[in-house]
């Protein structure tokens, strides 16, 4: 066992890499990655990641749609939401000041180490005073914040959150098929109980069920073992674009590197918040006015936690071996992936379920054939790569998996049908709120 663990991570520079403006110029995309950089602090997993910020953007959304009634209200596509009325005038405060500080708030109030975006909440304020805004305009904004951001934590409470805590500990269940902990930190099952929050626009847990996974199967002539083989297969003498595939949408919170005696942990973006960080990169792309930047965020925020919710309720329901222990075990007990395997069963591919969720939520609100520049790894020394559509990336994602020697096949092609039914969904769902295309 190391005895010894230090944690490590990329900060320098990392709000220049990100946004090309500061946080007070009324852009959405620094207070949301204000909030990445707190999850990363904090090592939050996936799925909690994706709960924060969808609660996060929320609040934003709601001044936004009060201030403006052509905007949908988020109770006309968010089951049992009940809206916290603002009573404060119009010409009384700035809904765009008070958007972006309750998405700060709200991050505040909710995440573990919160109490760091207080530093950010100074230096909007400083900002907004250097720019001239009256006192009386920052005050009352900040109250209105405030008081949605504080609605917006009372609504989270009631999404069983709290419940997860009174669970027993995961024990991995008994069996040759069955996931186990993977090495190097055999880290324990990441929110094995994840099914029973509340979604918020898809009805239940389990609505959108993947196709059966291929039987388990140890023969060599078994269709499960074909799967397990072709990660091996392409992890020998794989070529630098598939390598770098893999590296790019790693998305792994807490990567750990074994050094002699030492173990070292390196914190990344989420998945959720790779995709997140894309929609601020899409929103300035299209030149989005602020109302439509805060509903791509929301919108794909929402998307992206109830995509998680429905993937973790398959996740441990079919509780699946990773291929970094199938084939250590049957094929060659020396092998490792190129990336680090995930501490929770294979099937569904996660990233490719969310990827496709939020491409198809993207595709709808922008459009296809959508070119941008992806630059959310920069911060961790890997270099943007282009697209020329949201599923173009998502697709990349996802096959990212194989390459990286995480998944096999079928999780991803399966994983990527999941998350396109539930992108359609929320996109059913938005479209009969009156939430239309914004290009």
């Amino acid at each position: 066992m190391k005895n010894l663990i230090i944690f490590t991570i990329l900060f320098a520079n990392i709000a220049n890499a990100q946004t090309n403006a500061p946080l007070f110029a009324n852009d959405v995309q620094p207070a949301v990655f204000s909030l990445t950089k707190v999850m990363m602090h904090d090592v939050v997993n996936p799925p909690a990641a994706s709960r924060y910020y969808a609660y996060c953007t929320m609040g934003a959304y709601e001044i936004v749609s009060q201030n403006n009634p052509a905007i949908a209200p988020l109770a006309k596509f968010v089951k049992n939401y009940q809206p916290q009325i603002i009573l404060e005038k119009n010409n009384e405060y700035d809904y765009q000041i008070a958007a972006l500080y309750c998405i700060l708030e709200t991050g505040k109030l909710m995440l573990p180490s919160g109490f760091m975006l207080e530093e950010d909440e100074k230096e909007f304020i400083d900002g907004l005073k250097k720019n001239n805004v009256k006192e009386s305009v920052i005050q009352t904004s900040i109250a209105v914040a405030e008081k949605v951001a504080a609605s917006i934590i009372g609504f989270s409470k009631g999404d069983n959150y709290n419940k997860l805590s009174t669970k027993l500990r995961y024990t991995p269940l008994k069996g040759d098929q069955y996931w186990y902990p993977t090495p190097p930190a055999y880290i324990e099952a990441i929110e094995p109980n994840w099914r029973i929050i509340r979604p918020m626009v898809i009805e239940s847990s389990d609505q959108f069920m993947p196709a059966r996974l291929t039987p388990f199967s140890t023969d060599t002539s078994s269709a499960f073992f074909a799967l397990a083989k072709e990660v091996y297969k392409i992890s020998i003498n794989q070529p630098q674009p598939n390598v770098d595939v893999a590296n790019f949408w790693d998305c792994n919170p807490f990567a750990i590197s074994t050094s002699g005696h030492m173990m070292i942990g390196f914190k990344k973006i989420s998945p959720g918040g790779h995709w997140m960080n894309i929609a601020g990169i899409a929103a300035k792309t299209a030149r989005l006015n602020f109302k439509q930047t805060v509903i791509v965020h929301t919108i794909i925020s929402i998307g992206l936690m109830d995509a998680f919710i429905n993937c973790w309720d398959e996740k441990y329901r079919s509780n699946r071996i990773r291929p970094e222990t199938y084939i250590n075990r049957y094929i060659d007990h020396k092998w490792q992936p190129i990336l680090q395997t995930p501490p929770f069963p294979e099937y569904t591919s996660g990233h490719s379920v969310v990827s496709s969720c939020a491409a198809e939520i993207l595709t709808y609100l922008l459009g296809d054939h959508f070119s941008y520049t992806d630059n959310s790894e920069v911060i961790f020394e890997i270099p943007p790569r282009d697209f020329h559509s949201f599923n173009e990336a998502a697709s990349e994602a996802a096959i990212s998996r194989l390459y990286g020697g995480i998944h096999y096949r079928d999780a991803i092609v399966n994983g990527q049908v999941e998350g396109k039914e539930i992108g359609d969904y929320v996109i059913e769902k938005i479209k009969s709120a009156g939430i239309k295309p914004l290009k």
